[in-house]
């Protein structure tokens, strides 16, 4: 303890606020615990600050501008005007109404909030520094802690976040004008999610990507699909390349370099850089090695099913811990790690855990693919439903796209699902229940879909793995 602390205690300790700590705490709270939580920034962390709830918003406010001006097929003629900062305004109300919840409900579950910097002075004490001068610093002695500290943007030599021009994702989703000519740094989901955001909002859109195409972890024909579209909104894709650095254009902008590994140059003009090559752990500043903890060699806290840490009353869960990076993943971790320490039977047992992009068209994904359930030592059977045979998806517009399931062709459980079409963010959730449940492609398919409606289509996917398919051709 530092002397002029203040020392308190508690049973407890959650280091951030964020999808895998609110959540934490709030269980923890609820399990009768005496439950602390630090934040030093905000509410809901980066997702619902500076990630996943205002990209939506843009992505959805976007989406509706270039709807209502490409409706000419419908008999809708118009010419929308996108007020920029009035579109971040009401984004940024959005964010304000879930941060504000979050604070509600950890208050009304009785947790005790901390605004602070936490570090660890032990494996039993943590040191919290408050902002602003003056405000001092306290000791918190507990019993327990969960580290959940997420994640930061990667930034790259000589593209420092500092520069005006310079973007990160978060000052992506706070930008008060679109610029005329916008490039992007990496063609992974974030990179892509607001490469379509931008060009519908009327952005010269050009992505650069080291690797030979975009969303490396999908399959060929999911990422041709989202690839295509973007190229109709205008992105143009650049592969192989990566970015070396920026200089001054003489038309006022600026001008991105790039070279192949084989030593080609490129240069493309542009107003803004946006900076989108992956997330890295925040696990800086804790002083983890107080508490005996140390990282792996990218910076992530090992944990075990348990979300344990090598010391055992140290849990960290979300994306300081580690993939799966996803916010849902980071809550149900959260409650784990809270009934874990309140002594019940909890692990980190899904069977699979649900990913989802949101491009236009969407993908969502669930457990294997077809090669990977051959690797798995599955025999796998794979049904397919194409969006333009279903009638809900051409009365939407959006016909791109299919629902492919994988099961296994012996006992007909299924294994897996990879969805890319309208609103395959929400569809994929019946095939996440179907393998956590270990249903079979017969459950499925038995069950009655409302019609019309887009989730035909997954029962479709599933009598056409069966060879019973009514509305498309079976395999």
């Amino acid at each position: 303890m530092v002397v002029g602390d203040i020392a308190t205690g508690t049973e407890v300790l959650v280091i951030g606020a964020g999808p895998g700590g609110y959540v934490a705490a709030i269980r923890a709270a609820q399990e009768g615990l005496d439950t602390t939580l630090v934040e030093k920034d905000a509410y809901g962390g980066a997702c619902l600050n500076r990630g996943c709830i205002p990209s939506k918003a843009l992505i959805t406010g976007s989406g509706l501008a270039h709807e209502a001006g490409n409706a000419e097929s419908m008999g809708i003629h118009a010419d929308p005007a996108v007020d920029m900062g009035k579109m971040v305004e009401w984004k940024d109300g959005v964010v304000d109404r879930l941060t504000g919840g979050v604070e509600k409900l950890c208050k009304a579950n009785g947790v005790n909030l901390i605004e602070g910097t936490a570090s660890f002075a032990d494996e039993h004490t943590a040191r919290v520094a408050h902002g602003g001068e003056g405000q001092g610093s306290e000791s918190i002695e507990f019993e327990h802690a969960i580290i959940a500290t997420g994640s930061r943007p990667i930034q790259i030599p000589g593209f420092e976040f500092s520069e005006d021009h310079v973007w990160s994702s978060a000052d992506a989703l706070d930008a008060d004008s679109v610029p005329d000519r916008l490039g992007i740094v990496g063609g992974g989901y974030i990179g892509m999610e607001l490469a379509t955001t931008y060009a519908k909002l009327g952005a010269e859109v050009t992505v650069v990507e080291m690797l030979d195409d975009i969303l490396d972890p999908y399959e060929d024909d999911v990422k041709r699909i989202v690839r295509t579209r973007a190229e109709e909104l205008g992105v143009e894709f650049h592969f192989g390349e990566g970015a070396s650095e920026w200089s001054e254009g003489a038309d006022g902008g600026y001008l991105l370099h790039t070279e192949t590994e084989g030593g080609e140059e490129s240069t493309y003009g542009v107003d803004k850089i946006l900076v989108a090559v992956g997330r890295r752990p925040v696990a800086d500043g804790l002083d983890l090695d107080e508490a005996g903890i140390e990282t792996d060699d990218r910076g992530f806290i090992e944990t075990d099913d348990r979300t344990r840490t090598a010391v055992e009353h140290i849990h960290a869960v979300g994306d300081v811990a580690g993939d799966p990076m996803l916010a849902h993943a980071a809550s149900k971790e959260g409650i784990v790690a809270a009934e874990v320490i309140a002594g019940e039977p909890a692990a980190m047992d899904q069977q699979a855990i649900p990913a989802a992009v949101f491009t236009d068209p969407e993908i969502g994904t669930v457990g294997l693919t077809e090669d990977e359930a051959e690797v798995e030592g599955f025999d796998p059977v794979v049904g397919e439903m194409p969006f333009n045979a279903s009638g809900r998806a051409m009365t939407t517009g959006h016909t791109e796209g299919f629902v492919r399931i994988v099961a296994d062709d012996e006992t007909g459980f299924v294994l897996g699902a990879q969805i890319v079409g309208p609103e395959a963010s929400e569809l994929i959730a019946e095939v996440a229940l179907a393998i956590e449940m270990g249903a079979t492609l017969e459950d499925v398919a038995a069950t009655v879909h409302t019609h019309p409606t887009l989730a035909e289509a997954v029962m479709e996917a599933a009598e056409n793995a069966r060879g019973q398919a009514i509305h498309t051709l079976n395999r």
